[in-house]
């Protein structure tokens, strides 16, 4: 394969940004499940006692019933069923929102809260019988079965495990009442839970490498890529150079509407041309409004014919004045003296106009 074709090159900002708008985020789903099973059976294990209490009451309530009655009655037996609905509502409530709020952070914390309906959207392609069998012997699908296979290990090691210290506990719980046994039994329920989640953070930590290095990988670029993208972003070339030359022109339009404002024009006879003002009220020195050589030089010199404005033939002062002053500039101090001359006798032929 030509490697120009092959994707060598590390995605660009643009490029980063356009997968996120088609809503190719990157992010590990095992590590939102694993902190979110975490939260799930920390929040179980704190609310232990409560869960204890409250099937000790009910359980209590309902044999003192059945000790005092010969047959259940309809009213109690919604009275026991509120009461435990009741209870399942106080403990799954706060156990859903840290379950949600734990898959939010996680999620947020890879995406940076970024979000895009893209994914959501129905296309063919997801549907697509070979896109489909492409999929499901890719390189992705191959890790996929291996973390289930070792998460299958695992879950059945600590269960195995789990049970075996169970049973040994069972000698001990045949004097005890069947609360205390099953307050037991939960509180090793819980402990698995949280001793699987905490493996599977392990994972996910692993998976996260993965994730991130596989996500790099499809989002590579072509040099071609490469290429188009910056004409993309930076202009076609040709492109530029057309804006430029519009720019260019606007410009030296606008510093041709000046030129009727110069009081003196300096030129070279016709190769450089430098109009200059000169305000006292407001310039502190002369000011170059226009400059321009050959072609546009011609131009100047043809406008101060039409406007009577005074020219000046100096050919060292002109071309100095073209590669030294900036147009809208005022002159540097050392074109001061050379000036002062000039500015002197524009002054003359202004009183003599006056005169007349």
């Amino acid at each position: 394969m030509d490697t120009a074709e092959e994707k060598t090159e590390d995605a660009t900002p643009k490029k980063r940004r356009d997968e996120q708008k088609r809503g190719n985020i990157f992010q590990s789903a095992d590590a939102v499940s694993a902190f979110s099973a975490l939260a799930v059976f920390l929040v179980l294990r704190a609310a232990m006692p409560y869960i204890y209490h409250s099937i000790c009451n009910i359980m209590t309530g309902f044999f003192h019933y059945a000790a005092n009655h010969d047959m259940l009655s309809s009213s109690f037996v919604q009275d026991v069923n509120r009461q435990a609905w009741l209870d399942i509502i106080i403990l799954a409530a706060p156990v859903m929102l840290v379950a949600a709020g734990a898959a939010i952070i996680i999620t947020g914390a890879q995406t940076k809260f970024k979000f895009s309906g893209e994914k959501i959207k129905f296309k063919l392609s997801n549907i697509n019988p070979v896109e489909g069998f492409k999929r499901l012997f890719s390189l992705r699908s191959v890790i996929e079965v291996l973390k289930a296979i070792i998460k299958t290990v695992i879950i059945g090691y600590l269960i195995y495990n789990k049970i075996i210290d169970i049973c040994a506990q069972c000698s001990g719980m045949m004097d005890s009442d069947v609360f205390h046994s099953a307050a037991v039994v939960f509180n090793d329920i819980f402990d698995l839970g949280i001793q699987m989640s905490l493996v599977f953070i392990g994972l996910a930590a692993a998976d996260y490498l993965y994730q991130r290095w596989d996500y790099e990988r499809n989002i590579k670029m072509t040099v071609q890529e490469m290429k188009e993208e910056f004409k993309e972003t930076e202009g076609n070339p040709e492109t530029k150079s057309r804006i430029r030359q519009v720019q260019r022109s606007m410009s030296r339009r606008r510093m041709m509407q000046q030129v009727p404002t110069a009081d003196v024009v300096v030129r070279n006879p016709t190769h450089f041309a430098v109009a200059l003002r000169y305000k006292p009220e407001k310039d502190e020195a002369p000011v170059v409004v226009a400059k321009g050589q050959d072609r546009i030089a011609f131009k100047i010199i043809e406008i101060a014919e039409k406007y009577d404005i005074p020219m000046k033939e100096d050919r060292p002062l002109a071309r100095a004045l073209y590669a030294t002053v900036e147009v809208n500039q005022e002159i540097p101090p050392e074109f001061y003296a050379p000036l002062a001359g000039i500015m002197a006798w524009v002054l003359q032929l202004k009183k003599k106009e006056m005169k007349r």
